[in-house]
C-alpha cells in the first residue's frame, strides 16, 4: 500500500512541478505585450486575462508541491510527522487552495485584492517557518533528519523557502498590474506606464533565477545526491 501511495504522491509531484514551471513560462510571455504601448489597452487587458488564467495554475502548484512533499517525506522517513500531522498540513493547504482560488475569481474587484493580500500575508509565516526548520535541521537539531543521504529533503526545503521568496514579489508584481491597469482605463498616464514596464522588468531577472532554483530544486528530488 506504501509503495501504490508513493508513486501516487509522485505522479502528483510531478504534475504540480510541471504546471508551476510551465505557468510561470506562460505568465513571463504575455508580459511582454502586457507593457507594450503599441497595442490597444483593450488588447493589453485581455494578455493580462490569459496572465491571470496561466498564473492560478502556477499557484496552484506551488501550493501543493509541500503538502505532497511532506507527505513522501514521512514515507520516506525523513521526517517523522504522519498521522494527525499529515491530515492538519493537507487541511490548511487546501483551505489555502480556496482563498488561492477565490482571490482569483474576484481578481478585478477590490475583494479580490484584498484576498491575494491575506494569501501573501500567509505566506509571510510560512517561509521563515520552513526556512529555519530547513537550517535547523542541517545543523543536526530536527525537525527533519539530515544525517549523510538525507540531506537533500532539508536544502531541498531550504531552497522551496526562497522560491517562494521569489514568488511572493512576483505576486506583488501581479497585484500591481491590477492596480495599475484599473487606472489606465480611466485616462493614459505616462507616469503609470514606465512604473508598469519598470517592475516587469526587474521581474524577468527574477523569472530566470526562478527557474535555475526551480530546476535545481528537480534535480535534488530526482537524484537525492547527498
Amino acid at each position: 500500500m506504501g509503495i501504490v501511495e508513493l508513486s501516487v504522491l509522485k505522479w502528483a509531484h510531478i504534475i504540480a512541478m510541471v504546471y508551476w514551471l510551465g505557468g510561470e513560462w506562460g505568465v513571463f510571455q504575455s508580459s511582454f505585450n502586457i507593457v507594450n504601448r503599441k497595442l490597444s489597452m483593450d488588447e493589453r487587458k485581455r494578455h493580462l486575462e490569459t496572465a491571470y488564467r496561466i498564473d492560478i495554475l502556477a499557484r496552484t502548484g506551488i501550493l501543493l508541491l509541500f503538502p505532497l512533499g511532506f507527505h513522501m517525506g514521512n514515507i520516506w522517513g525523513i521526517q517523522p510527522y504522519g498521522g494527525w500531522v499529515l491530515v492538519a498540513v493537507w487541511s490548511v493547504f487546501a483551505l489555502w487552495l480556496m482563498l488561492c482560488w477565490s482571490a482569483f475569481f474576484f481578481r478585478e474587484t477590490d475583494r479580490g485584492v484584498k484576498l491575494t493580500k491575506i494569501d501573501e500575508k500567509l505566506r509571510y509565516i510560512l517561509i521563515p517557518v520552513i526556512a529555519i526548520c530547513a537550517i535547523s535541521s542541517l545543523l543536526g537539531n530536527g525537525p527533519f533528519i539530515a544525517v549523510e543521504g538525507m540531506r537533500w529533503f532539508s536544502v531541498k526545503i531550504l531552497l522551496f523557502s526562497g522560491l517562494l521568496c521569489i514568488g511572493l514579489y512576483l505576486r506583488f508584481v501581479m497585484r500591481q498590474w491590477t492596480t495599475i491597469f484599473r487606472q489606465l482605463a480611466e485616462k493614459q498616464d505616462d507616469a503609470l506606464e514606465a512604473e508598469l514596464e519598470n517592475s516587469i522588468r526587474i521581474s524577468r531577472y527574477l523569472a530566470y533565477l526562478y527557474w535555475i532554483i526551480i530546476a535545481g530544486v528537480g534535480f535534488l528530488g530526482a537524484t537525492k545526491p547527498f
